[in-house]
């Protein structure tokens, strides 16, 4: 029996940036997760080719690096070589042909450029045709959403009911995006099933022991955006310190220029007056696996999230996390090692923290729980994934 061809996997924007944020690191790591199994090609929209192509070797090597870094900002960056070669092949008359494939993956939070586009790779895929869904952070939350996101995200959502299928991160996702569709009227949306993610295989999340500051130590692990809720933090923490409490909070993620502003300038004023406040920016995936091990619990304040993959990376290192007990978080969250909050406002971040910082046993009966979970590694994702799409029908 002949293997049959792999599936394409669009990856336009992952494969021209160095950023880590949560759509880059799904998108890396289930390729890199269907790549072992010889089950993916790569594909990108090409803007200067106008036209979709096979991935060239570097665009493949900037969506294999995992290894994040400082400064990464979240837009695609297309080199001059890359810009002439797809303008020239475009004038000339060679735009190359997509490869076989027996089903497509739409892994991105696409563009509208991309989005005007799919129809012509879409109807060149004859299996499945499967697209991940995130969140409806825009429509829930328009005012802590950049403008522009805001404006593209019903259009977007339109866009999903091309696909065979859609994979939605959590089962709040899914609920999401089922009751749009049905507000609007339409009649026979895709199925949408919802599949957790997993997280990285234990030989990427070693857990051997890692020194520990001799003060206590709140990791907070997230992009500095509007969302999620670092005011509300740093007011708690604060409050904490103001009371006489010895810790140090530090901070690793991406400040996002649209949103951020609030809170960079409170990190600033804190750390100004003298405060523990460690502020790291975007760092490489070592030194955020290093933050893991040193900490003494986390803390994800953030209002709404599609899924949540820090608070189950804390849990994966035995660390408590404090985080909303509502929506995707709450899935995370009770299933047992965290501090699931019915609100995440200052008040009930104070009352949390404190009790962690205050009462060790209760910290390490949480950390306890938190070893104990059995959490589904990206292989096992990979898998369910790959195995959901191929019960699916093409539907036109």
């Amino acid at each position: 029996m002949s293997t049959p061809p792999p599936l394409l996997f669009d990856a336009t924007h992952t494969s021209h940036t160095a950023a880590q944020t949560g759509i880059q690191r799904v998108c890396r790591t289930l390729f890199d997760e269907l790549r072992v199994q010889g089950l993916a090609t790569p594909i990108c929209y090409d803007p200067h080719l106008i036209g979709w192509r096979s991935l060239a070797p570097g665009e493949v090597s900037v969506l294999r690096d995992r290894s994040g870094g400082a400064g990464k900002s979240r837009g695609a960056k297309w080199t001059l070589a890359q810009k002439i070669s797809g303008a020239s092949r475009r004038w000339f008359g060679r735009k190359p042909a997509l490869p076989a494939a027996s089903g497509l993956i739409c892994p991105e939070l696409f563009s509208a450029k991309v989005g005007s586009h799919l129809p012509e790779l879409l109807s060149v895929v004859a299996g499945p045709r499967v697209a991940i869904f995130y969140d409806a952070i825009a429509l829930k939350f328009p005012e802590l959403t950049p403008p522009g996101t805001v404006a593209r995200f019903p259009a977007y959502l339109r866009e999903l009911l091309l696909f065979d299928g859609i994979v939605a991160i959590s089962e709040d996702s899914a609920t999401c995006l089922r009751d749009y569709w049905r507000w609007l009227g339409v009649a026979h949306p895709p199925p949408v099933h919802a599949i957790h993610l997993g997280i990285d295989r234990p030989a990427a999340l070693a857990t051997e022991a890692a020194s520990r500051p001799a003060t206590p130590r709140l990791l907070c692990v997230c992009t500095i955006e509007g969302r999620k809720n670092h005011l509300a933090l740093l007011d708690a923490c604060e409050t904490l310190w103001q009371e006489g409490l010895s810790f140090e909070l530090q901070l690793i993620g991406l400040a996002r220029a649209d949103t951020a502003g609030p809170a960079l300038a409170r990190i600033n004023e804190l750390k100004s007056a003298g405060r523990s406040l460690l502020f790291d920016g975007s760092v490489p995936e070592a030194e955020l696996h290093t933050a893991y091990r040193a900490c003494s619990f986390t803390v994800y304040p953030s209002l709404i999230e599609g899924f949540g993959m820090p608070v189950l990376e804390s849990l994966h290192y035995g660390k408590p996390c404090v985080c909303s007990g509502l929506g995707a978080l709450g899935e995370s969250a009770h299933g047992g090692g965290c501090v699931p909050l019915a609100t995440v406002d200052t008040a009930s971040l104070v009352s949390a923290l404190r009790r962690l910082l205050q009462h060790p046993n209760e910290l390490a009966a949480l950390s306890a729980t938190a070893r104990a979970r059995q959490l589904k590694s990206w292989p096992e994702y990979a898998a369910e994934f790959t195995a959901w799409m191929h019960t699916l029908s093409r539907r036109g």
